[in-house]
């Protein structure tokens, strides 16, 4: 398709001598435009990714698919309804569970915190907790004065296992002289870090016994807690929940918990993609104007080799050549970039905070201890399938342009 003098004479052009060393540096800028815009696209698309599946990870390891509750604000035959629910297509477990808030506190060190209560073999079972276990071990959960606790708050409190955090229930007893808080105090024997901010810092898990015992709910659970075996699959699983337990069940999934979450992730993650396109069309933009300037440059050769028999298409396809050899070098450079800076973004993320002293990656703010990566082939591929189209693209007008001019026109002007 491309002849041998058709390439010699692309990238002699772009071989730009002294006097020509201005075309030569717009096209050196139009490749490094090219290659950072191709670069920054797959980087931040593989931390958006990254992002919102550690996020799911996390989310829907630590709580349920789907969460079920009565129309009153507990339930009383809780085991036989789990039963139920287990038989409901799709479900894998079904977990009964207590949630309240609590103020835990320790000396002169106070912090709000939620506590989960679950059986011991349904903690043990849930992996985001029993392979996180930073201090201390599940095995010694079980008993009513045990909890395990996130390494966060453990942190702030100042706590170590072994040692005893006081709960205080804002639900407490009715008295004469008025309402007085609940108060008692727990042994921690495990320390838990799931590597989520949130719940880091907020959580503490309790034996089902205790916390039914603490919260004044014999032999009652707030609600249970259903694992699917495709979270994607969760709203006719939850309609099939609801018809199974009948009116007074009222079902509640996560996606539903989530939605606006998730949602905001989805939409900053469209606008950056369309904000950092841009810098792939600017720098599209850079290839035409350098070969719009190396035509009018090579004017006279363009003339010459006219004269000497080349066609149109010749001329046409050796500063074709030109500009794509910009583009396509660009791109697969800006992709080679983006897949080893988001293969190691972690790492280059310590190494400047190491070099800066600044945080470059708060976990209070966006939930995650570490900053993740997740690189989509086909993102990657449509990264660079734009890259090469736009680049391409850019170079039409310039060739057609080249291949356009009067040799007499050309030598008038030399």
């Amino acid at each position: 398709m491309f002849s041998a003098f058709e390439w010699m004479l692309a990238m002699r052009y772009l071989r730009a001598r002294r006097q020509e060393g201005f075309v030569s540096i717009i096209a050196w800028f139009s490749l490094m435009g090219i290659a950072l815009g191709v670069a920054t696209l797959i980087i931040v698309m593989a931390v958006m990714n990254g992002f919102r599946a550690e996020l799911m990870n996390r989310i829907l390891g630590l709580n349920g698919h789907i969460s079920v509750y009565n129309q009153s604000r507990v339930m009383e035959d809780f085991d036989a309804q789990a039963i139920v629910v287990r038989g409901v297509p799709g479900v894998v477990s079904v977990t009964p569970m207590i949630e309240g808030q609590v103020m835990a506190s320790v000396g002169n060190v106070s912090r709000g915190a939620v506590v989960r209560a679950l059986r011991s073999d349904d903690i043990k079972n849930r992996p985001i907790i029993a392979d996180n276990i930073e201090y201390g071990s599940l095995d010694a959960f079980g008993p009513d004065d045990t909890v395990a606790i996130g390494a966060e708050l453990a942190k702030r409190l100042g706590l170590f296992v072994g040692e005893k955090v006081t709960l205080i229930s804002p639900n407490g007893r009715a008295t004469a002289f008025g309402t007085v808080p609940r108060m008692r105090a727990f042994r921690v024997v495990a320390i838990f870090k799931v590597g989520m901010f949130e719940y880091d810092s907020g959580f503490i898990f309790m034996p089902l016994h205790a916390a039914q015992v603490y919260f004044s709910m014999p032999e009652k659970v707030t609600n249970l807690e259903v694992f699917v075996e495709d979270p994607d699959k969760t709203k006719p699983i939850g309609h099939e929940i609801r018809k199974t337990l009948g009116i007074k069940a009222r079902v509640h999934d996560w996606q539903q918990a989530n939605s606006s979450f998730f949602n905001a992730i989805q939409v900053e993650r469209n606008v950056m993609f369309l904000i950092l396109t841009l810098i792939i069309i600017v720098a599209a933009f850079n290839i035409i104007s350098s070969l719009i300037m190396l035509v009018k440059d090579k004017g006279a050769d363009i003339a010459i080799l006219r004269t000497m028999g080349a066609t149109r298409g010749m001329i046409m396809r050796v500063f074709f050549l030109a500009g794509a050899s910009i583009g396509v070098i660009g791109t697969f450079s800006g992709m080679i970039l983006g897949l080893w800076v988001a293969s190691n973004i972690e790492l280059i993320r310590q190494w400047v905070q190491s070099i800066t002293g600044a945080e470059l990656f708060a976990a209070e703010i966006y939930f995650l201890t570490q900053l993740p990566a997740k690189i989509d082939p086909v993102e990657v591929v449509s990264v660079v399938l734009m890259g090469l189209g736009l680049s391409l693209f850019a170079t039409i007008y310039p060739s057609w342009r080249a291949a356009r001019t009067d040799p007499a026109e050309a030598l008038r002007y030399e």
